[in-house]
């Protein structure tokens, strides 16, 4: 079970970093570069597929964690980045908001995880 729990975990933090640094990424190379943005356009379908694929791998990762260690900072903090993420997605789409707020999901979101991975290390 742990070994699982690890891969999926792994998943998620990965996910987040991804999420994380095309964030950091895509703004600079666009202000870097103002003629790309109608080169390459990123969709809205990207960002929601990056949801649908975030959402469950963090909370399944959370709540696996949460059922071993019964700390809530993690999966207060993952929903709370989720949270973030859904709410750029629909609110800041497209606008200069976006980014920050998408930044800040993406960092609790990574916090969440490693807090989780850490306390379920500690109670084994």
């Amino acid at each position: 079970m742990a070994k699982r729990s690890d891969i999926v975990e792994s998943m998620a933090i990965a996910a987040a970093a991804a999420c994380l640094a095309h964030c950091v990424a895509l703004p600079v190379l666009v202000a870097a570069l103002p003629a790309l943005t109608s080169v390459i356009p990123i969709p809205t379908s990207f960002h929601i597929a990056a949801l649908i694929f975030a959402v469950p791998t963090t909370l399944f990762a959370l709540w696996i964690g949460y059922r071993h260690h019964r700390r809530a900072f993690p999966l207060i903090a993952g929903l709370a980045g989720l949270a973030l993420l859904m709410i750029a997605v629909v609110v800041y789409e497209r606008t200069p908001g976006e980014a920050p707020v998408t930044m800040a999901g993406s960092l609790l979101i990574v916090a969440a995880h490693l807090s989780n991975w850490r306390l379920r290390r500690q109670t084994v």
